[in-house]
């Protein structure tokens, strides 16, 4: 192969692998919005402590995920901040079961639900403060 059209090759792998990550950074955090009625209580989410009155953060996790505790505190301060919100945290290290049913390809990935338990918002990857709480105060019917 020519030395020219070898450097050719080699920048486009670069640049279209730097783009593809640049996509993939930019949609980490963001919140997708759920209108599917999914209705889910503790036993679906393998856990036996209760949903919040108002609103639960549910946050799905692994031993190993870098973010997840960042994560957690965040979503803690957020529902100390609210009354009646709720956190679970769901471990999906032993349970392969509950990544399939929830199609959790990376942790954490957080789900919010409203006092019904219906899934209004999912975010994936490590989500920022500002999102959650618009997402949230939406839930909670306060102004964003």
């Amino acid at each position: 192969m020519h030395p020219t059209a070898a450097l050719s090759l080699i920048l486009v792998l670069v640049l279209s692998t730097t783009a593809v990550g640049l996509i993939v950074r930019a949609r980490s955090g963001r919140a997708t919005h759920r209108t599917d009625g999914d209705r889910l209580s503790p036993a679906a989410l393998g856990t036996t402590t209760p949903l919040g009155r108002s609103a639960t953060l549910v946050q799905f996790s692994t031993e190993f995920c870098a973010l997840c505790p960042g994560t957690r505190r965040l979503l803690h301060e957020l529902a100390d901040g609210e009354a009646g919100v709720g956190v679970l945290d769901v471990d999906l290290t032993h349970r392969p079961d509950l990544a399939d049913r929830f199609a959790v390809l990376q942790t954490p990935t957080v789900l919010l639900l409203d006092r019904a338990g219906i899934v209004r918002g999912r975010f994936s990857g490590a989500a920022r403060r500002a999102v959650l709480a618009g997402e949230l105060r939406s839930v909670l019917g306060r102004p964003a």
